[in-house]
């Protein structure tokens, strides 16, 4: 009963604000192209609403950067979505395959997600769409990882898609800002309550999720950004980007002890 409660009351508040953001894109569009100046404000309000409805504590450490350019952060979770949308203007890059999951697709291509194609074929194809968004003023917000874990570790970032950072110019004006989302199961529950990883199904896990009594919580951690000028290869840069992120997490910390 009360994941169904949960459900229909999230679900009827994602619903209402998809309708309005499309709504309101009908008009942004013609008017302002490919810059979003009005739309990303709905997508955060329905996120950050969506915590006190699911009963999870939300809070954010740190601030968001302002500068031109990317964000980079850990992937435990299908609620990392919302965790890092509810304090920021963003735009994810996703997996092409995202865009025909039913619901899910549609919010994300509404919200202006990023998807591309694990082929190296694609690869000058979709650095050039990294480079015209981000010239456009979009925070592009990548996992490089490229999977999702338990939500306790952070594995090692692909350095293959701060190539598109390294490009005409790119790299004397933009930053990378690292960013860790921590989870704090609810009491009496695994550490990994919240991790969505493997071969896990989105049904179950959700459900697990509304129906849980008193929930735990997700903590947002800004670190400070990253100059790419200062990193004389992707590489450097990811590993870079791959520490901040470990500092923030505490199973990490506790690990390396």
């Amino acid at each position: 009963m009360r994941a169904g409660l949960r459900g229909l009351i999230w679900g009827l508040m994602l619903l209402i604000g998809l309708v309005v953001l499309l709504l309101v894109r009908l008009v942004e569009r013609p008017v302002h192209g490919l810059a979003r100046p009005w739309t990303p404000w709905i997508t955060q309000a329905v996120c950050r609403m969506s915590f006190p409805i699911l009963g999870i504590s939300y809070r954010v450490t740190g601030r968001p950067m302002t500068k031109i350019g990317a964000v980079v952060a850990n992937h435990g979770s299908w609620l990392d979505i919302f965790a890092l949308n509810a304090c920021q203007r963003v735009y994810f890059v996703s997996k092409a395959e995202v865009a025909k999951w039913p619901f899910v697709g549609w919010l994300a291509r509404a919200t202006g997600t990023v998807f591309i194609k694990r082929d190296p074929r694609e690869a000058k194809t979709q650095q050039g769409l990294f480079e015209d968004r981000i010239r456009a003023g979009h925070h592009l917000l990548f996992f490089p990882e490229g999977t999702s874990t338990d939500a306790r570790r952070v594995l090692p970032f692909k350095p293959t898609l701060f190539q598109a950072f390294y490009s005409h110019g790119l790299e004397r004006v933009m930053q990378i800002q690292p960013v860790t989302v921590v989870y704090t199961p609810p009491a009496g529950e695994d550490v990994r309550f919240y991790g969505w990883w493997g071969d896990m199904e989105f049904g179950p896990h959700l459900i697990k999720v509304l129906a849980q009594a008193r929930q735990g919580a997700v903590e947002v951690v800004f670190h400070a950004p990253l100059s790419v000028s200062d990193y004389r290869s992707r590489k450097e840069l990811a590993w870079a980007a791959e520490s901040a992120v470990r500092r923030g997490l505490p199973y990490e910390i506790a690990r390396a002890r």
